[in-house]
């Protein structure tokens, strides 16, 4: 059979197929809102996934950088059992000046690092305050190794490092609480009961790890010493360097800090380093568990729809069933009846697609709107989306059109 005679026929069977659903409304749009619900639910599953999947990503940037990772006595201690903590705090020595010494000498062109303390305390403002600021001494390098998102001002210069200048930078919310509706900029708060200069606001940043990144306070190391003292231990952000990947960086930072502590080959670090994918993992691990949840739901409810539209296409073969004894009877082949009901079932479900293609892409644009989330309806997203459909109708489809071919020709024109 002629490529040319194979399309009339399935154009034709298109053609008889909407005359068929457009006769009976209620049950056409009864079988498409079914393929709805179920599209929709595979696209917006695999949209949320996507979208968890670059907040974690980006989380972990605005969190840590780009090629970057962390030194610390104990890296994420919210993330391990309180036992665990005990263990490394007894195992790995506080990290000193001195030890961020040693690691800048030997970085080799291949680390740049930055070291960072941190507690929490209140900055106040004439008779405002902000009481969980995350007040955190650091040096300049980490304006370079991290995208800090300034918004207004500046970071401090090396300049103010060195002398101890009470300079800070602060995050959206501690502007808004301390400044509303004023620029902060130039303005004077207290931390520890000492006076500092805004000289820079960032940016809000939202979260990351669900720890807000708009309560920080940056102020140069020195600074945070004089105001709260020598800390019990630092942190040390680092950087590949150059040309330098971040394993080269990270097996350079080990190295270095082994050698420090002078251990042995196959002697335990006794220090901790945690990188950006460690700090997200947990995301990760949060997104494929509700994957393992989703995707079946997804697969239900499109196993849901495939038994609904093949009984609406059962009632249609059953309610026509002198007019196929009919057909029959006046030479219409098999063939050509089990093409129309396939098209019936199929233009069902292809309207279902693209009506819940555009609902899933409505929905993602309102939800990345109110939560902040990159979500986006990618189109390879809508192509699976609409594909699925198109084979669930094939499948609807196919049982009601055996029973149609089936039909004895006699009982048929005898059916009233």
């Amino acid at each position: 059979m002629s490529t040319s005679r194979q399309l009339h026929f399935l154009v034709e069977a298109a053609r008889q197929a909407l005359g068929t659903l457009r006769s009976h409304p209620l049950r056409t749009t009864l079988g498409a809102l079914a393929i709805v619900v179920a599209v929709a639910t595979i696209a917006l599953v695999v949209t949320a996934l996507d979208g968890v999947g670059q907040f974690a990503r980006a989380s972990a940037a605005r969190a840590f950088g780009s090629d970057t990772f962390v030194i610390a006595q104990v890296a994420s201690p919210g993330q391990i059992s309180r036992r665990e903590l005990e263990r490394r705090l007894q195992r790995n020595p506080p990290i000193r000046r001195a030890d961020l010494r040693f690691l800048e000498r030997h970085a080799g062109g291949v680390v740049r690092y930055a070291p960072s303390v941190q507690r929490v305390g209140e900055v106040t403002a004439g008779g405002r305050k902000y009481e969980t600021a995350a007040i955190t001494g650091t040096s300049l390098e980490l304006a370079e190794i991290r995208d800090l998102g300034l918004a207004q001002g500046r970071f401090f210069r090396r300049d103010e490092e060195t002398r101890a200048a009470q300079v800070v930078v602060i995050g959206a919310d501690i502007a808004d609480a301390l400044f509303p509706g004023s620029d902060p900029l130039g303005r004077t708060v207290r931390i520890a009961g000492r006076g500092f200069e805004v000289i820079g606001v960032q940016a809000r940043l939202g979260t990351s790890g669900g720890q807000s990144l708009d309560r920080f306070a940056w102020m140069p190391l020195q600074a945070w010493e004089r105001a709260y003292g020598a800390p019990a231990t630092l942190q040390v952000f680092a950087q590949a360097a150059g040309t330098a990947t971040i394993a080269e960086a990270e097996d350079r930072a080990r190295a270095t800090m082994r050698a420090r502590r002078r251990l042995e080959p196959g002697v335990d670090d006794t220090f901790d380093i945690l990188t950006p994918e460690s700090a997200r993992s947990f995301v990760f691990r949060l997104s494929e568990r509700i994957g393992l949840a989703a995707l079946p739901i997804s697969a239900m409810a499109l196993l849901a729809a495939i038994v609904v539209v093949t009984n609406t296409v059962l009632v249609s073969v059953s309610q026509r069933t002198r007019e196929i004894g009919v057909r029959r009877a006046l030479g219409a082949s098999r063939r050509q009846i089990m093409r129309e009901v396939v098209a019936e079932s199929s233009l069902v479900a292809l309207a279902g697609g693209a009506v819940a293609i555009a609902f899933a892409w409505l929905a993602v644009d309102l939800a990345a709107e109110a939560s902040g989330l990159p979500l986006r309806l990618k189109p390879s997203t809508m192509v699976v989306s609409l594909v699925a459909s198109g084979l669930s109708g094939l499948l609807a489809g196919w049982y009601p059109a055996r029973r149609a071919v089936r039909l004895d020709v006699v009982n048929a024109l005898r059916t009233e």
